[in-house]
């Protein structure tokens, strides 16, 4: 399976959530402003549009479309910008209040955030479990799996649950905002952990790579073990010449 144009699309999105993430949580932006909420709008887009990515990438697994094609890579694309921009777009008429959309009953937006988000990771979750039951021979991506789930979970259970108790445990220093984005992070990292496990990528950076190492040491060995070795090798070669060692003894081209 290879599949690296398409995942990297979902690390590229999640990179520009964390930027809007450092820019709306760090006071450079404040809430007072006036564009806060334009980009806090364009920050709601991101995360959607990254779960909808991460959960077409669920798809691909299973060759729906030939990965690294054309149609799987501007089908992705496409659809994550018009995610993207659906939400961007509602979250937006709802701050202002645009239309139907009312800011103190934001029922659609809290649709859009949380059950269509939390729907795509679902159903992600489940197209992989089916697709390592049913294609691979291999278990451990399953803990990958196991091990995402869980600190997604924990992440989102820190920042929506326990924020406040622990912003008043640590006197106001820190929140469950920084203990949910680590948490969150690892989730991210378990998708890549998992992603390169099911994959035969030669990535420089690969998790799997000692594999691949072991592997040429023992043709190494074998080789050596046909050939008497690199060492047995040359010592033939200076023998053949006239050089080093020979079969009885040193040889000397001096001896008259």
């Amino acid at each position: 399976m290879r599949r690296r144009k398409e995942i990297i699309m979902v690390f590229y999105l999640y990179m520009l959530v964390t930027i809007m993430d450092f820019l709306l949580t760090s006071g450079i932006i404040p809430t007072s402003s006036e564009v806060y909420q334009y980009f806090t709008g364009v920050h709601l887009g991101l995360i959607s549009a990254t779960f909808w990515c991460l959960l077409l990438n669920g798809f691909v697994g299973f060759q729906f479309a030939e990965d690294g094609t054309p149609l799987s890579l501007w089908s992705i694309r496409i659809s994550s910008f018009v995610v993207f921009g659906a939400v961007s777009f509602l979250s937006i008429a709802t701050f202002q209040g645009m239309g139907p959309f009312d800011r103190m009953k934001p029922v659609a937006l809290w649709i859009a955030f949380f059950i269509f988000n939390g729907a795509a990771v679902l159903i992600y979750v489940i197209l992989q479990i089916v697709l390592v039951v049913n294609t691979l021979d291999d278990r451990w991506p399953l803990g990958d799996i196991v091990f995402g789930i869980a600190f997604f979970a924990v992440g989102q259970m820190i920042l929506y649950v326990f924020s406040l108790d622990i912003c008043n445990f640590a006197k106001h220093y820190i929140d469950g905002l920084f203990f949910g984005t680590i948490a969150t992070l690892l989730s991210v990292m378990m998708v890549y952990k998992y992603w390169d496990s099911i994959t035969k990528e030669d990535l420089e950076f690969s998790v799997g790579s000692k594999q691949n190492v072991w592997e040429v040491k023992e043709l190494l060995g074998e080789d050596e073990m046909a050939g008497g070795g690199l060492y047995g090798q040359q010592q033939q070669q200076q023998a053949h010449h006239g050089f080093g060692p020979g079969p009885y003894g040193p040889t000397n081209h001096y001896e008259y």
